[in-house]
């Protein structure tokens, strides 16, 4: 396993929108666990009735589910905002503390250099086209699905795909941990994401449907693809020389 600890590149001005995002993220999170909970309430599926927890009913809210967006099926539960708006609601769900914080670690290391080179408002812009690239990505290999998607994964893909274009040989603390097998090492960004991206391809392969262990790699290769090919759209400032 690859973990990514830190880069070696020094952002120029403060990575406001960074820790923004990432203050919004934790928010939304600390709301759903600690405000909403686990106290259940009633919902009706169809004919029947059933009882999940005000969490779960806060994520089917605004997750963002396929075939709700596109039609084929009925909305659970019926809400009183247009669907297409969980296009960018789920991005700031999570669907447990590992998933929040394991996103939130990415978004921190890698996304603080990108915002340097964009500008501020320019980044808020690639972050969510990156989040709806990622989506599409998703509901085109499985418009029928149901269950919803949360996470920030797909946007911070596409941080992660700019960042290995702007720059590929910038220095990323990995630990290697492989079973009793613990190394640290210094990895080109080139590496350290050509292997993630890799490791997304061949999990969505194995899967099919690019959905398995509640994962959507497909909605993380399709967010990091986008940021690849949208960034040089998005940089105001010329990339520091090596």
């Amino acid at each position: 396993m690859f973990f990514p600890l830190r880069d070696y590149r020094p952002s120029h001005r403060f990575p406001l929108v960074t820790l923004t995002l990432i203050a919004i993220n934790v928010l939304v999170y600390l709301y759903q666990a600690l405000v909403l909970g686990d106290q259940r309430v009633p919902v009706r599926v169809g004919l029947h009735r059933a009882f999940i927890t005000k969490e779960e009913l806060f994520l089917y809210t605004y997750g963002l589910s396929p075939c709700e967006v596109l039609g084929s099926c009925a909305p659970f539960p019926p809400v009183d905002f247009p669907l297409w708006l969980t296009l960018f609601t789920s991005m700031f769900l999570h669907g447990g503390l590992l998933h929040l914080a394991g996103n939130m670690w990415y978004l921190w290391i890698f996304a603080d250099n990108v915002e340097d080179a964009m500008g501020r408002l320019r980044f808020v812009l690639f972050y969510l086209l990156s989040g709806l690239a990622a989506a599409a990505a998703q509901i085109g290999v499985n418009p029928d699905a149901q269950t919803p998607m949360v996470g920030a994964s797909g946007a911070i893909s596409g941080v992660l795909g700019a960042y290995m274009v702007l720059y590929p040989r910038g220095r990323v603390l990995t630990l290697l941990w492989v079973f009793y097998f613990v190394r640290f090492l210094q990895l080109p960004a080139l590496y350290f994401l050509g292997f993630w991206f890799l490791f997304q391809l061949l999990s969505a392969s194995l899967v099919g449907t690019g959905e398995g262990g509640g994962v959507a790699w497909m909605a993380h290769i399709g967010g990091f693809v986008a940021g690849a090919l949208l960034v040089r759209f998005f940089v105001t400032r010329p990339r520091p020389q090596p």
